[in-house]
């Protein structure tokens, strides 16, 4: 497919262009890097296309005369990538806004992401693949060549083969998002997609900002643990020596505690009732009676912090800004949830040792938010169920409340054992939970088990019934939806009881959990218009957790327009039940 394009490298010429592509709706958006990593690497070069018009921008020529961010050259680009007035489109947007952003200063506005649109449409469908190569050939059934994408981009001066390629990848995007739209409105996406694109510039800023972690501490910490290790690590193996078969005539049996297999034949050994596997849940109810699987417990929680967040993280530390800079991943999970990576920053373990250590700088304060039961106050809203609104409507302790229904006794009578037995069962209930886990998981037998379960939706039956149906409808819909429209395709054979129960599982909780996904997606954006021009920046989220870094002065201001963003966000999703936020200031990442 021929091409026409038009290489800039002076300021008369990028005026003209800029001219020219102001008033198309749609531009094709794309950045050629000398590095993935924005603090580590240039800006070379920036694509506009309506298609048929391509510009390819080569900002080497006006870096060699300075800050790229405030070269009055570059205006008419920054204007242009800044307008609201042309949808901005491009392929892994966060990738492309992040460097624009920090390199040029200016925040891209209306984007369009069309990585993330063949994500929504895919519905899960994990044997998809959505590079833009694949985009484009599913479903323009074009080959687009991707081999000079990891040419030398820092080059004195580029191929034409390289600028051409450069700008093949900006003229296909009006193509592939027309396409990608007449699926989008056909599968009734809209909503979701918008979401999406709405949330791209507040991630990508969130990235750049970082977060800080005081590495004095860390290390501390990780001495810490690795002491508990040591000390937990002799204790379980003086443990399970007693149930080693071959008793040594030379000392205690040496086990390896990292063998599934050899721990579990030393409790066995011991004449413990060990389940098919030793996960945690599974092991919980056993380690109320036999010290040997307490201690095991005990033992590979600091062994995994050990190894997960030990000093590997600190090589994450970018030099320049002495913070991390994670990988947020927007549609993480088919649910729309998050995930995050280099380093994992969602799975800091909640103890108050390591979350301490991500600090708020000198003069800074952290403004942390999290949305209370928010997954239980959707499946409320959902369900519509009566008595599972008024407990929250009530402002009542909902677990508590759970509690006396299911123990038959006064709130005022549960005791705290109690209240986390029913805390178990209502977030097991949003997970699908049946009889046979919540035994395992709460020590009960399988027939008291069944009659909890039974108490329970009694006292709840509407949300029953919206849980059975959602389950029931999976196998004539085969796809459920979250709040937004997000939705979630079905694959499973119905004659296979495994398949069918682990589909059923996740109709009921995908638009629980995806709705909540959709809430906070949705109060990122929010905030993110709200604190423009403030001291405050996002740093951080996890699931329904918000952490923000501002001025310590403005911390007070800062934590209220962090709680209406977020409510404001609840609101349009659940109508029914009040959307609760717990917010509070603090120096540390702690509770």
């Amino acid at each position: 497919m021929e091409i026409y394009f038009q290489l800039i490298s002076d300021g008369a010429s990028l005026q003209k262009a800029c001219d020219e592509l102001k008033n198309e709706p749609y531009l094709g958006f794309d950045v050629e890097t000398t590095d993935l990593d924005p603090y580590k690497g240039d800006l070379r070069l920036v694509q506009l296309s309506d298609g048929q018009n391509t510009k390819v921008i080569d900002l080497k020529p006006f870096k060699d005369k300075g800050d790229l961010r405030t070269n009055p050259d570059l205006a008419p680009l920054r204007e242009l990538l800044a307008s609201t007035k042309q949808v901005k489109i491009a392929h892994n947007a966060k990738f492309d806004t992040k460097w624009v952003r920090h390199h040029l200063g200016c925040e891209v506005g209306n984007v369009y992401d069309t990585y993330l649109a063949s994500l929504l449409v895919s519905a899960g469908d994990g044997d998809r693949r959505h590079g833009l190569a694949d985009v484009v050939q599913f479903f323009l059934g074009q080959t687009l060549d991707k081999s000079e994408q990891v040419s030398d981009w820092a080059a004195a001066e580029l191929s034409h083969s390289q600028v051409e390629y450069a700008a093949r990848d900006a003229a296909i995007m009006p193509e592939v998002r027309a396409k990608l739209d007449e699926r989008i409105a056909t599968d009734e996406l809209t909503r979701a997609l918008k979401l999406e694109n709405e949330c791209v510039v507040p991630i990508a800023e969130m990235e750049l900002n970082g977060i800080y972690l005081d590495t004095g501490r860390w290390r501390e910490q990780l001495d810490k643990m690795k002491t508990a290790q040591a000390k937990f690590g002799d204790e379980l193996q003086d443990m399970l020596s007693a149930g080693v078969a071959q008793a040594s005539l030379f000392g205690r049996p040496e086990i390896n505690l990292d063998s599934q297999a050899q721990v579990t034949d030393a409790l066995v050994g011991l004449g413990i009732p060990m389940p098919d596997t030793t996960r945690a849940w599974q092991l919980q109810p056993l380690a109320e009676k036999y010290p040997a699987v307490a201690k095991l417990l005990e033992y590979r929680t600091v062994a995994k912090a050990s190894s997960s967040f030990g000093e590997n993280i600190l090589e994450f530390i970018e030099p320049t800004t002495g913070r991390i800079h994670a990988d947020f991943r927007q549609i993480g999970a088919p649910t729309g949830r998050f995930s995050c990576s280099n380093p994992n920053l969602q799975q800091i373990p909640h103890e108050a040792e390591y979350r301490r250590c991500f600090m708020a700088p000198a003069g800074k304060k952290l403004v942390i938010a999290d949305y209370s039961q928010i997954e239980l106050r959707i499946l409320a809203d959902f369900s519509d169920d009566k008595n599972f609104i008024e407990a929250f409507v009530s402002g009542q302790d909902f677990h508590a409340a759970t509690a006396a229904q299911v123990f038959g006794i006064e709130a005022a009578d549960v005791t705290p054992d109690q209240r986390s037995f029913a805390k178990r069962l209502n977030f097991g209930v949003v997970y699908g939970i049946g009889a046979s886990r919540f035994a395992s998981m709460t020590g009960l037998t399988q027939t008291q088990a069944e009659d909890t379960l039974r108490r329970y939706f009694a006292t709840y039956p509407q949300m029953d019934a919206w849980l059975r149906t959602a389950a029931n409808n999976v196998k004539i819909e085969r796809s459920t939806r979250s709040g937004s429209g997000r939705l979630a395709r079905f694959n499973f054979d119905e004659n296979d009881r495994s398949s069918l129960g682990s589909a059923q599982r996740y109709a009921k909780n995908m638009p629980i959990q995806g709705t909540s996904a959709d809430i906070l997606k949705r109060a990122l954006r929010l905030l993110h218009d709200d604190i423009r021009d403030t001291s405050a920046k996002l740093v951080n989220i996890v699931h329904d957790e918000i952490v923000v870094e501002c001025d310590a002065a403005d911390a007070d201001q800062t934590a209220a327009t962090l709680e209406s963003a977020m409510l404001r966000a609840g609101a349009e999703f659940v109508s029914k039940v009040p959307v609760k936020v717990d917010v509070h200031t603090a120096d540390e990442w702690t509770k």
